[in-house]
Protein backbone atom coordinates (compact mmCIF):
# COMPACT_ATOMS: atom_id res chain seq x y z
CA UNK A 1 0.00 0.00 0.00
CA UNK A 2 1.16 3.45 -0.86
CA UNK A 3 -0.15 6.60 0.74
CA UNK A 4 0.22 10.22 -0.17
CA UNK A 5 0.20 13.51 1.78
CA UNK A 6 -3.00 15.68 1.48
CA UNK A 7 -2.87 19.53 1.09
CA UNK A 8 -2.90 20.53 4.20
CA UNK A 9 0.25 18.11 4.99
CA UNK A 10 2.25 19.23 1.65
CA UNK A 11 2.09 22.65 2.40
CA UNK A 12 3.36 22.39 6.41
CA UNK A 13 6.02 20.21 4.76
CA UNK A 14 6.99 23.12 2.04
CA UNK A 15 7.98 25.28 5.21
CA UNK A 16 10.80 22.58 6.33
CA UNK A 17 14.23 22.04 5.58
CA UNK A 18 15.04 20.24 2.21
CA UNK A 19 16.31 17.16 4.29
CA UNK A 20 13.02 16.72 6.80
CA UNK A 21 10.51 16.78 3.14
CA UNK A 22 12.55 14.16 1.40
CA UNK A 23 12.57 11.89 4.25
CA UNK A 24 8.92 12.61 5.04
CA UNK A 25 8.23 12.12 1.23
CA UNK A 26 10.14 8.68 1.16
CA UNK A 27 8.28 8.02 4.72
CA UNK A 28 4.59 7.99 3.31
CA UNK A 29 5.19 5.79 0.87
CA UNK A 30 5.18 3.48 3.20
CA UNK A 31 2.76 4.98 6.42
CA UNK A 32 0.29 6.94 6.55
CA UNK A 33 0.65 10.75 9.06
CA UNK A 34 -0.23 13.82 8.34
CA UNK A 35 2.09 16.51 8.69
CA UNK A 36 0.38 18.96 11.11
CA UNK A 37 3.16 21.88 11.98
CA UNK A 38 6.37 22.55 10.18
CA UNK A 39 7.70 26.02 10.60
CA UNK A 40 6.37 27.74 13.99
CA UNK A 41 5.17 31.71 14.39
CA UNK A 42 6.64 33.85 17.38
CA UNK A 43 3.45 33.51 18.72
CA UNK A 44 2.54 30.04 18.20
CA UNK A 45 6.21 29.00 19.59
CA UNK A 46 5.53 31.29 22.42
CA UNK A 47 1.88 30.02 22.81
CA UNK A 48 3.37 26.38 22.57
CA UNK A 49 5.92 27.04 25.47
CA UNK A 50 3.05 28.56 27.50
CA UNK A 51 0.93 25.38 27.47
CA UNK A 52 3.68 23.13 28.08
CA UNK A 53 4.23 21.43 24.40
CA UNK A 54 7.55 23.31 23.73
CA UNK A 55 10.75 23.90 26.35
CA UNK A 56 11.82 26.90 24.67
CA UNK A 57 10.33 30.16 23.48
CA UNK A 58 11.20 31.98 20.23
CA UNK A 59 13.08 32.00 18.32
CA UNK A 60 15.03 29.24 19.61
CA UNK A 61 12.77 26.41 19.05
CA UNK A 62 13.99 24.05 15.78
CA UNK A 63 10.38 25.14 14.49
CA UNK A 64 11.62 28.79 14.14
CA UNK A 65 13.75 28.40 11.32
CA UNK A 66 13.13 29.04 7.76
CA UNK A 67 13.23 26.52 6.47
CA UNK A 68 12.08 24.73 9.57
CA UNK A 69 14.33 21.63 11.12
CA UNK A 70 11.67 20.12 12.66
CA UNK A 71 7.85 19.11 12.12
CA UNK A 72 5.32 17.40 14.02
CA UNK A 73 2.98 14.78 12.91
CA UNK A 74 -0.18 12.31 13.60
CA UNK A 75 -0.19 8.84 12.66
CA UNK A 76 -3.29 7.55 11.09
CA UNK A 77 -5.54 6.50 11.98
CA UNK A 78 -5.52 8.73 15.11
CA UNK A 79 -5.89 7.20 18.00
CA UNK A 80 -5.20 9.68 20.44
CA UNK A 81 -2.74 12.17 21.82
CA UNK A 82 -1.30 8.77 23.92
CA UNK A 83 -0.51 6.51 21.25
CA UNK A 84 2.82 6.30 21.62
CA UNK A 85 3.34 3.52 20.15
CA UNK A 86 1.40 5.19 16.75
CA UNK A 87 3.73 8.12 16.98
CA UNK A 88 7.26 6.12 17.84
CA UNK A 89 6.12 3.51 14.44
CA UNK A 90 6.36 6.41 12.27
CA UNK A 91 9.01 8.61 14.18
CA UNK A 92 11.01 5.53 14.84
CA UNK A 93 10.97 4.54 10.76
CA UNK A 94 11.34 8.42 9.77
CA UNK A 95 15.18 8.07 11.79
CA UNK A 96 15.70 5.18 10.09
CA UNK A 97 14.56 6.54 6.11
CA UNK A 98 17.19 9.25 7.09
CA UNK A 99 19.65 7.26 8.35
CA UNK A 100 19.47 5.49 5.13
CA UNK A 101 19.10 8.54 2.43
CA UNK A 102 22.16 10.07 4.35
CA UNK A 103 23.93 6.67 3.74
CA UNK A 104 23.45 6.61 -0.13
CA UNK A 105 24.16 10.43 -0.11
CA UNK A 106 20.86 12.06 -0.58
CA UNK A 107 20.62 13.90 2.17
CA UNK A 108 23.04 15.92 4.64
CA UNK A 109 21.39 15.80 7.93
CA UNK A 110 20.92 13.15 11.02
CA UNK A 111 17.65 13.64 12.88
CA UNK A 112 16.22 12.78 16.35
CA UNK A 113 12.58 11.47 17.23
CA UNK A 114 11.06 13.50 20.12
CA UNK A 115 9.63 10.05 21.54
CA UNK A 116 12.90 8.83 21.94
CA UNK A 117 14.10 11.82 24.19
CA UNK A 118 14.68 10.81 27.97
CA UNK A 119 13.49 13.88 29.87
CA UNK A 120 10.91 15.71 27.63
CA UNK A 121 8.90 13.22 24.94
CA UNK A 122 7.58 14.81 22.51
CA UNK A 123 5.90 11.89 20.48
CA UNK A 124 4.84 13.88 17.05
CA UNK A 125 8.16 15.52 16.85
CA UNK A 126 10.99 15.30 14.41
CA UNK A 127 13.85 17.92 14.01
CA UNK A 128 17.04 17.82 12.29
CA UNK A 129 20.47 17.45 14.67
Amino acid sequence: MSYTFSKRSRENLSTCHQDLQAVAMYAIKYVDFTVIEGHRGKEAQNRAFDEGYSKVKFPHGKHNKKPSDAFDFIPHPFKGWDDHEGFAKIGNMMLGVGAILKEYGLIESEFEYGGNWTTFKDYPHIQRV
